[in-house]
């Protein structure tokens, strides 16, 4: 099995959402009021060259988003989100430079179905698209489009396998998803950023587990001060998933990958895991 890090462009978002002030209605309006941005922020996307097919875990966004005006008119998208993302550096085109392609997937795991995440579905019409049963109705129709999700932008074709958690525990999450036979990529529940947010164990033997952790937490260190991010779906729910991730990275050693960490593409490249 082998692993390999992609990053569809960049984005910047308010700080207040990496790291969010407030609760409840005024932790998302701090968000549109923040006149601070982040510096460009890599948008992750991981390729998994496994014995049972091709897995692709989120999908980036597509190169369209760099002009505002290809998102609908929303207060978020006009004044609290930027990307650079040049054609070239789609998730296609970054399969291709990996001697890898777009044909070749066989599943396409999504992390949540926030577009910077589910912009690239467009490029895999023939792989089995995977995301949380949650996920998929939290994101349909109106009230998706009013939580931020724009489903009216997702491919026609689309029709995902839906998941719901199994009682098998893994660390210290009661319930998880086991993708391959073999059961060494296993999805886990890590709701808070969305309601049906996933975050992805490949676990290989000898070596550290990669968590490949989407927006749980904008950073490692944010998930390790239990920070939660100023566009949580769930408040509640997202301090107890940092905390589960928390325990996981303490028991077992592993790579915590986020999608948005700078850090994320060394930490993967060194393999070095979360301290103890």
């Amino acid at each position: 099995m082998r692993i390999h890090s992609i990053s569809t462009g960049h984005v910047q978002v308010h700080t207040s959402q990496a790291r969010g002030r407030g609760t409840g209605l005024v932790r998302r309006l701090n968000v549109l009021r923040d006149s601070r941005w982040t510096p460009p922020l890599p948008i992750h996307a991981w390729a998994i060259e496994h014995p049972e097919g091709l897995i692709l875990v989120d999908t980036g966004e597509v190169h369209e988003a760099s002009d505002p005006r290809h998102f609908p008119a929303h207060p978020y998208y006009r004044r609290a989100i930027r990307f650079d993302l040049p054609e070239r550096d789609e998730i296609d085109q970054q399969l291709l430079r990996l001697s890898l392609s777009a044909e070749q997937v066989r599943w396409v795991v999504l992390t949540h179905l926030h577009t910077d995440h589910a912009g690239g579905l467009r490029h895999f019409p023939a792989a089995e698209i995977v995301v949380a049963a949650d996920e998929l109705a939290a994101a349909r129709g109106l009230r998706g489009r009013l939580r931020g999700y724009l489903p009216q932008m997702w491919p026609h074709w689309l029709t995902p396998r839906t998941i719901t958690f199994r009682n098998d525990p893994v660390g210290d999450f009661p319930a998880s998803y086991s993708l391959t036979e073999a059961g060494d990529v296993v999805l886990v529940p890590t709701p808070g950023h969305t309601h049906g947010h996933l975050s992805v164990l490949v676990r290989r033997p000898g070596r550290p587990t990669m968590l490949l952790a989407g927006d749980a937490s904008y950073t490692q260190q944010l998930m390790l001060e239990g920070a939660v991010d100023g566009v949580a779906i769930d408040e509640r729910a997202a301090h107890d998933t940092l905390g589960r991730l928390q325990r996981l990275t303490r028991e077992d050693p592993t790579v915590y990958l986020p999608a948005h960490d700078p850090g994320s593409a060394d930490r993967f490249r060194l393999e070095q895991t979360v301290p103890a």
